[in-house]
């Protein structure tokens, strides 16, 4: 398995960035295999309250700290933590913290660190759980920018030279169903991929009301889904599962795409600056060809999956088929564990008998896929791999604090502009 769970180094080419050679362990982090390790978790909401929960399942594991930028969402995932986990929570009111800065006193407090915030922030704060040492859980994906991929490729670095452990949260990759069918593909049953069908079609996500008092920074950090800084549109912060699962079968990213999109149904005041659709063709080196769909739109198909296409056939997670339809093979197995465990259990396995594991790289040449296929739908344009990493504009505000300037700004209607093909600026 961790031969699939690893990138392939020769794609850090790919994202401009060679892995350093794992050196011994010399972490602030470091730990005896009996020891019990301190756990951080940044970021209180859904996500982060499900890691942290598949975190204390693994034994010899305590919670010593929370952060969140929202005080009352930092107390109720505790309460929650204490009703689930008491005797492996040890939180008092001095390791909750909140604000824009509170992540660094918990990342201080800890061994592990979870890193589960909105998108926009895990490139600082990974940067920084490295700079102290910390062993990382990170949720995808690890950036919304170009700047924010280079900031975490160069953090995955250092993590290797200190031999910190980290592990990110596109769990497919640890789900035996899709690495089954990853190796039998690579048997050769039914040749070499030639295409790919990649989709996250479905109604959409939650949106969180204004309230009266609001600054436009505190209102944009509640209904985050909304806002490039933050969440990356839909294309990066879901969809990066399924081009993820492309990129991995092909061996590395693409290097280029063009694409469409916009927003036909969900354009009022709450929704934002996103798209509500976005469909994109990436070129691999090799001349393979994927198709990817992502759309946000009730009463509409749902469909979340993947189809890699080869030679004599096609696989689809678990399965794989001729070209006459007909079931070649199927996976068979009975998981006992959710690949969102398997994810937990991999990382302290790591920790606690010295492995090298970092996730980070084939994460974040993932994440820098989906952010090509936004770039290529906000503007119109084929945009190249390379020139999309290295010269893609940065989408974050130039501070952080609750009366700061987000950037995105409603208009006198109440509705915020979005991207227009032909004229939105992405390098």
């Amino acid at each position: 398995m961790s031969d699939l769970q690893n990138t392939d180094r020769r794609n850090l080419l790919k994202t401009g960035v060679a892995a350093a050679a794992t050196l011994p362990f010399a972490s602030s982090a470091q730990v005896a295999g009996s020891d019990e390790l301190k756990v951080a978790t940044i970021g209180c909401g859904g996500r982060g309250r499900g890691a942290t929960a598949q975190t204390l399942n693994v034994p010899g594991t305590k919670l010593v700290a929370v952060a969140d930028a929202f005080r009352d969402r930092a107390e109720a995932a505790v309460s929650s933590f204490r009703q689930q986990f008491a005797d492996k929570v040890d939180l008092p009111a001095d390791r909750i913290y909140d604000g824009f800065d509170g992540y660094r006193a918990a990342i201080d407090a800890a061994d592990v660190v979870i890193l589960a915030t909105t998108p926009g922030f895990r490139p600082q704060h990974f940067e920084y759980a490295v700079e102290q040492g910390k062993h990382v859980f990170m949720e995808k994906p690890v950036a919304v920018d170009a700047p924010g991929i280079r900031q975490v490729l160069a953090a995955a670095k250092k993590a290797d030279e200190k031999g910190l452990k980290v592990v990110c949260g596109l769990q497919r990759h640890y789900e035996p169903k899709y690495i089954e069918t990853l190796a039998k593909l690579k048997e050769g049953i039914i040749g070499d991929i030639t295409h790919g069908q990649v989709y996250w079609n479905s109604a959409g996500v939650w949106v969180r009301d204004r309230a009266e008092g609001m600054t436009e920074m505190e209102y944009q950090m509640r209904n985050w889904y909304y806002f490039n800084w933050l969440c990356g549109d839909h294309i990066v912060e879901q969809h990066v599962h399924n081009i993820d699962v492309m990129n991995w079968f092909k061996g590395g990213p693409p290097v280029k795409a063009h694409g469409m999109g916009g927003r036909q149904v969900r354009k009022g005041p709450e929704h934002g600056e996103i798209f509500d659709h976005h469909a994109v063709e990436f070129t691999y080196a090799d001349g393979t060809v994927l198709t990817s769909q992502c759309r946000h739109q009730p009463k509409t198909l749902n469909r979340v999956t993947e189809v890699i296409g080869c030679q004599n056939g096609k696989a689809e997670p678990g399965k794989i088929l001729d070209s006459n339809g007909k079931t070649l093979w199927r996976y068979r197995g009975k998981d006992e564990k959710s690949p969102y465990q398997i994810e937990h259990d991999t990382l302290y396995e790591h920790i606690r008998e010295n492995k090298p594991i970092n996730n980070t790289y084939y994460t974040a040449a993932s994440t820098m896929t989906a952010i090509l296929g936004r770039m290529a739908t906000y503007s119109g344009k084929e945009i190249k791999y390379d020139d999309a990493l290295a010269k893609g504009l940065s989408v974050m505000p130039e501070s952080f604090a609750w009366d700061a300037d987000p950037g995105p700004k409603p208009g006198p209607d109440g509705i915020y502009p979005c991207p227009i093909p032909g004229e939105h600026k992405v390098m």
